[in-house]
């Protein structure tokens, strides 16, 4: 290989690993529309709960089993409910058949937010002549698929939106029934309370399936009747049976031990590996540097990563696992020089031997981490992902930066094997072995056959032999290239010519 090229290289990925990895912790100005926001890579991360501290609640259906399709509706009612209310990170998941998950990370005022979601009850549009006596039941909340605060004529209403079920039948109750009144019960367990959340006069015929409530309301009063009434929308009737607050303070205490138990492992890695593999081990210093920073970009870039404890466990195993990758690289190089092959012949001999278990060994563990996170929920889920991210990187680290990174250092300084703390094996003695050299590939003939003319049949061109592949040849190098192609010799110091 030529070793100016390789040179350029090397600087070239280590420089662009360590600025990712600065970048990573710096903070921008950036000023969409004129207002200037700070964003970082690692502060963009979305934490989880148990991080960032804040408030959860389990909800369970009144049903034994509501089906998929009235769940899944639900958990978009009540992810559409606090998104409208700025709680954009809030995180709304099923747990098993029955029940839903709700965790509001980073919430200055948990009570606030088990009052916009309060306890899920039925909601019940009942008729009414003169706005005290109860007529007939119009519809229930499963036809308002919306609810919301707004401003109409300089004054705050309530704005209703409902489905195509609900806008006739609200159509034809408005349209005979001008000038009384619709009143709003919520219902727990079946039984109507007895005072209605809302009572509004009819003032002309409705349709078009979009209605508003108003009154004397300052913004907080109707924003709070729209809760009322979409907390009384959802799909199934659900109980409140589990909710707790997190203080933030012990998030942020768990987030820096975290931080400083993965950064002392860090370290250590990095010290043991270049005292035991010493120029490999700079190489695998650089990977693990390398990892770090596209670990980072992407938990900022995949909107369904919400970084908690448990995803922090995730990253640390995979990344110990790109290290045991490297590992069996480097053990397979010492034992291929050990039994008598150069220190190129060991390099293409040892990511040969190593890839098959690289590989068999990550895609196992990539299958459980699917079904973790398909099958997982809440932390469980968020370990699955952050270790399938790990993984992929993984791979990528040991058999592709690792490859690139370790061909060109050993094109810069040299086949030394002091260098790379490699020995012969107990007793070798390099006069009476059978070195190994590597060989060029056959190149397959074509059978070659003339057509036939006019003036009568051409000779046919014979096919030759081939002669076969010798057993250590490196197939590894189809995916990633070879360094015998531009390696001058085993020195691997020839500069360019």
């Amino acid at each position: 290989m030529k070793r100016k090229s390789s040179l350029v290289k090397f600087i070239i990925l280590t420089a662009v690993t360590v600025i990712a990895l600065v970048a990573c912790f710096v903070q921008f100005d950036v000023a969409p529309g004129g207002e200037v926001h700070e964003y970082g890579v690692v502060s963009s991360i979305k934490l989880g709960l148990d991080l960032e501290g804040g408030v959860y609640a389990v909800y369970e259906a009144d049903e034994a089993n509501p089906g998929d399709t009235r769940m899944n509706g639900t958990v978009t009612q009540l992810t559409d409910l606090l998104t409208a209310r700025g709680y954009t990170e809030a995180t709304v998941v099923r747990e098993g058949s029955n029940r839903i998950r709700v965790e509001v990370p980073d919430v200055d005022n948990p009570d606030e937010i088990f009052t916009i979601i309060g306890e899920p009850v039925d909601l019940e549009f009942v008729l009414s002549s003169d706005g005290t006596t109860d007529g007939e039941t119009i519809f229930t909340g499963d036809v308002v698929t919306n609810a919301q605060a707004g401003i109409l004529n300089g004054q705050y209403v309530v704005s209703l939106s409902l489905n195509s079920e609900g806008a006739q039948i609200f159509a034809d109750i408005t349209s005979a029934h001008t000038n009384e009144y619709i009143k709003i019960y919520r219902v727990r367990d079946g039984v109507r309370e007895d005072q209605a959340i809302s009572t509004a006069q009819i003032n002309e015929a409705i349709t078009g399936g979009q209605a508003t409530i108003s009154g004397d309301f300052t913004y907080e009063e109707a924003q709070a009747l729209a809760d009322q009434i979409m907390s009384g929308t959802f799909s199934v009737t659900l109980s409140l049976i589990e909710s707790s607050v997190v203080d933030p303070t012990l998030g942020e205490n768990a987030l820096a031990a975290g931080l400083i138990g993965g950064a002392i492992a860090f370290v250590l890695i990095m010290i043991f590996m270049c005292l035991f593999y010493r120029m490999m081990g700079m190489v695998a210093c650089i990977c693990m540097l390398a990892y770090m920073a596209l670990m980072f970009f992407l938990l900022a870039t995949i909107p369904l990563v919400q970084l908690s404890l448990p995803g922090i466990a995730g990253i640390i195993l995979s990344l110990g696992m790109m290290i045991d990758g490297n590992v069996i690289i480097y053990e397979r190089i010492k034992e291929e020089y050990s039994n008598g092959k150069s220190v190129v012949a060991a390099y293409h001999a040892g990511f040969r031997k190593a890839a098959n278990a690289i590989i068999d060994g990550n895609v196992t563990t990539i299958f459980a981490a699917v079904m973790l996170l398909i099958f997982g929920t809440g932390t469980v889920s968020g370990f699955g992902l952050t270790l399938l991210i790990g993984l992929v990187l993984s791979v990528f680290s040991s058999l592709v930066l690792t490859r690139w990174l370790l061909k060109w250092t050993i094109a810069i300084w040299g086949t030394d094997p002091k260098l790379y703390r490699l020995h012969r094996r107990a007793g070798f003695n390099e006069a009476d072995e059978e070195q190994w050299v590597p060989q060029e590939k056959p190149r397959k003939i074509r059978r070659m056959k003339a057509a036939a003319t006019a003036e009568g049949p051409t000779e046919v061109v014979s096919e030759s032999t081939e002669t076969p592949a010798p057993a250590d040849e490196d197939d590894f190098d189809k995916l990633f290239g070879s360094i015998d192609d531009d390696h001058n010799g085993e020195g691997g110091n020839n500069d360019e010519t």
